[in-house]
């Protein structure tokens, strides 16, 4: 049985639904602090255990029988290492065979700018590694979808401003890295596997604004600003001070190229060629 953490949230949720296609409900069990916040599952027949990742009783409890769990990183930036910890050693208590882990790919931790958020994905892999559980890593690269959030929502009229200079990003869309994760959550397989799971090819924020001029017909365009004047225009938007220290701190990262990887590891566990950038774009912005 998969259990999969994380599973009401948007990477969780597109792995579970992949899973509902490729094998029987009953192999499947979801994680949720609540049975309300997993309703959709409870009604599709689908196995909700209850557990809190601060709770150790409840995780221990939810990793009873369970084969492999999907442990899908925690948004508690402060204490997600300790929470992850906290599933890693249910796991090993309960002796689950395989733990997988939705990780980061970038270029260097010790020169991102955004080091504090990012390290605790490494150190949990650390902490997975020296637990002796088997284990699969998927360093995923930022999504496609992420684009929404940096662009804008509509760049068509804004056109595009990030202090995020000519720096790519080997975008991958988020649905179908959580087709990837569930086809080899499915293998059977004893062996340690990471995984850099990117597109096949890097774009910049000046080529999302070609590109989106040539699919709407407009004319998008590309500031690359400064970091101050990115503060300040997101302040005055209403942004809180936490939220815009995050977004500079990505767009530093883009700006040097910190996730500018690109792999054929996505194409491979789908098994065919992910959509393209274009496709990508037409379906985010509903083109």
């Amino acid at each position: 049985m998969i259990l999969v953490t994380g599973a009401t949230g948007h990477l969780g949720k597109a792995v579970v639904n992949q899973l509902l296609l490729k094998t029987e409900i009953t192999n499947i069990a979801v994680l949720a602090r609540d049975l309300d916040k997993a309703h959709e599952y409870k009604t599709k027949g689908i196995e909700v255990r209850i557990g809190d990742f601060d709770n150790q009783d409840s995780l221990n409890e939810a990793m009873k029988g369970i084969d492999t769990v999907l442990l899908v990183s925690g948004v508690d930036p402060v204490n997600r290492l300790q929470q992850h910890k906290n599933v890693v050693d249910a796991a090993v208590k309960k002796d689950v065979n395989r733990i997988a882990y939705t990780s980061v790919t970038m270029e260097n931790l010790n020169t991102s700018a955004n080091q504090f958020l990012m390290q605790s994905h490494f150190q949990t892999e650390d902490y997975i590694k020296n637990s002796g559980l088997n284990y699969t890593f998927f360093r995923n690269n930022l999504y496609t979808d992420t684009i929404l959030m940096f662009a804008g929502e509509n760049p068509f009229e804004t056109g595009i401003a990030l202090p995020a200079g000519n720096g790519k990003v080997g975008f991958a869309l988020r649905k179908e890295i959580g087709e990837a994760i569930a086809n080899e959550l499915l293998q059977i397989s004893s062996e340690n596997k990471i995984y850099e799971i990117t597109g096949s090819k890097s774009y910049s924020y000046a080529d999302v604004a070609s590109e989106l001029s040539k699919l709407s017909g407009k004319n998008v365009t590309y500031t690359d600003l400064e970091a101050e004047t990115y503060s300040e225009l997101l302040k005055n938007i209403g942004v809180p001070e936490e939220y815009i220290s995050m977004f500079n701190a990505f767009a530093a990262d883009i700006k040097t190229n910190q996730h500018s990887k690109t792999t054929l590891d996505l194409e491979n566990l789908l098994g065919r060629k992910p959509i393209s950038f274009s496709l990508a774009l037409k379906e985010l912005y509903n083109l």
